[in-house]
């Protein structure tokens, strides 16, 4: 029975945040506690242990750690968790392959490539086994992961719905590798260019196309893993820009024609890759006129994306305008959820929140608001894993509903609400800390849709941030791009 090891790293980073990730922020789980906590979810971990487990393949689960996307991870906790998740693989020397599940855009304080890193070690420990990894489309794509894994598998949705699928994908590959059956040849095709806004919706918009085309590839004979891997524009590292990334079976003239075709379709099309965004006060003025709940996306501020989640732009906007409707708005604020907890359900407070975490951007609001309930304890993400917020505390202040919670977490689906009381159908107005994600759970629901331009380390407006270290020049960054067919052209 052949043997597979298995393991996880998984963090977003947002190098523009200035809170940094540490080892207690990712919920880490060793050996058969990876099996218990991801059997049965809809994550890349479940997908393959389930086709690992029809081809009667023995797995052995060494380490998964993940966090809430966010900055930097410290160097120091970094090193600690490569470091485990090395030491685990080195008590199994004897394995047939591995599979890595990454999300490809984690970035240490120093280290701007932490998955390659990563692939590259076990590949010196491992120089003769496939080694098989599934990344986000959000990832950072580097060379040395390519060069270090036989076959990289991303998502192939955004909204992301097909995490299941694609570490079932990853593990077909596995398999195929294990059987001998498969000689992966890998094409890239590198394009300057940042992404945002709703044509990245594949089910409505031109990057579903570019999917599409991945996908068919996949389909066809010789085809083992094709996608457009955008980079997560947040994470300010040297290898950040687009790609299309091809692998076929012993066909690299195939490949390489693919990634072009793929690649042409994208980069002739980057204009219309740009968020449009409204103003704050055009944004509140829709949301007075509309009938039906109205959902703000702060993208700017989107956990999701690994912004901070103590912005009170938002918030603040609502209680300046003296906006009446009833509203639900998300924050991390570790000290007001601590003084909810000190004064009890029933108390009235006087609490600043916002601005702990990133205070540059944003400055402490004073409030005055009702305690209204307590949560201690995690909850259950759609996905089925388990969210790590700390203390929660619901506060009314006026018309307006705020979710405290201690730690960051993803306000994407709509259980970061009702695990703790509140149903966004019972609301006017709600504040969702995500680019588009939401929107798998929120347009069946939702009467409109408003993507709010406010400050955040992870704004849609790209020119806004300070970028140092991203490919340049590169779209829509500087006005001048040389396109990467422009050689081939001649």
């Amino acid at each position: 029975m052949p043997t597979v090891l298995i393991g996880e790293l998984k963090q977003e980073t947002a190098t523009f945040n200035p809170a940094p990730t540490h080892y207690d922020d990712f919920s880490v789980y060793v050996g058969q506690e990876l099996i218990d906590a991801f059997q049965a979810t809809k994550t890349e971990l479940a997908g393959a242990l389930d086709v690992f487990a029809e081809a009667d393949i023995d797995v052995v689960p060494t380490l998964a750690a993940s966090a809430v996307a966010g900055g930097p991870v410290t160097q120091t906790d970094l090193d600690l968790l490569i470091g485990d998740l090395l030491q685990a693989a080195s008590h199994h020397p004897d394995i047939d392959g591995l599979y890595l599940c990454l999300h490809g855009a984690m970035a240490g304080e120093r280290e701007g490539d932490p998955e390659g890193l990563l692939l590259a070690e076990l590949r010196q420990r491992f120089p003769h086994q496939p080694i098989v990894a599934s990344l986000d489309l959000h990832g950072v794509l580097t060379q040395r992961m390519i060069q270090a894994a036989d076959v990289l598998v991303p998502y192939h949705t955004y909204p992301h719905t097909d995490q299941y699928e694609t570490g079932q994908r990853a593990a077909s590959n596995l398999i195929g590798l294990l059987g001998g059956k498969l000689q992966p040849t890998v094409a890239r095709v590198q394009l300057p260019m940042l992404v945002r806004g709703d044509e990245l919706l594949t089910a409505t918009g031109q990057f579903g196309l570019a999917i599409g085309m991945c996908q068919s590839i996949e389909a066809a004979a010789g085809g083992l893993a094709a996608g457009v891997i955008i980079g997560n524009a947040f994470t300010d590292v040297p290898a950040l820009q687009s790609n299309v990334l091809v692998t076929t079976n012993d066909d690299l003239p195939r490949a390489q024609a693919e990634a072009e075709r793929v690649g042409r379709f994208m980069w002739e099309r980057r204009k219309l890759f740009q968020a449009e965004l409204t103003s704050l006060e055009d944004a509140i003025q829709q949301a007075s006129q509309s009938a039906g709940l109205v959902v703000f996306s702060d993208a700017a501020d989107a956990t999701a994306s690994g912004a901070s989640g103590d912005s009170n732009a938002i918030l603040q906007g609502l209680l300046s305008s003296r906006f009446s409707h009833k509203s639900l708005v998300p924050i991390v604020d570790a000290a007001a959820a601590g003084q909810a907890f000190s004064a009890g359900i029933g108390a009235t407070i006087n609490v600043t929140l916002g601005g702990s975490r990133d205070p540059a951007r944003f400055t402490p609001l004073p409030v005055t608001a009702s305690v209204m309930s307590l949560h201690d304890g995690g909850f259950k993400y759609e996905d089925g894993t388990t969210a790590r917020s700390g203390r929660v505390a619901v506060l009314q202040c006026g018309p307006v509903t705020i979710l405290v919670t201690e730690r960051p977490v993803y306000v994407v689906g709509r259980r970061v609400f009702e695990c703790h009381g509140l149903n966004p159908v019972d609301f006017d107005l709600v504040v969702v800390k995500s680019p588009n994600g939401f929107r798998t759970w929120y347009e069946s629901i939702a009467s409109l849709i408003v993507p709010v331009d406010v400050p955040g380390s992870t704004s849609a407006n790209l020119r806004s941030l300070p970028f140092k270290n991203c490919v340049r020049p590169i779209f829509p960054l500087d006005e001048e791009v040389p396109s990467p067919f422009e050689e081939k052209a001649s």
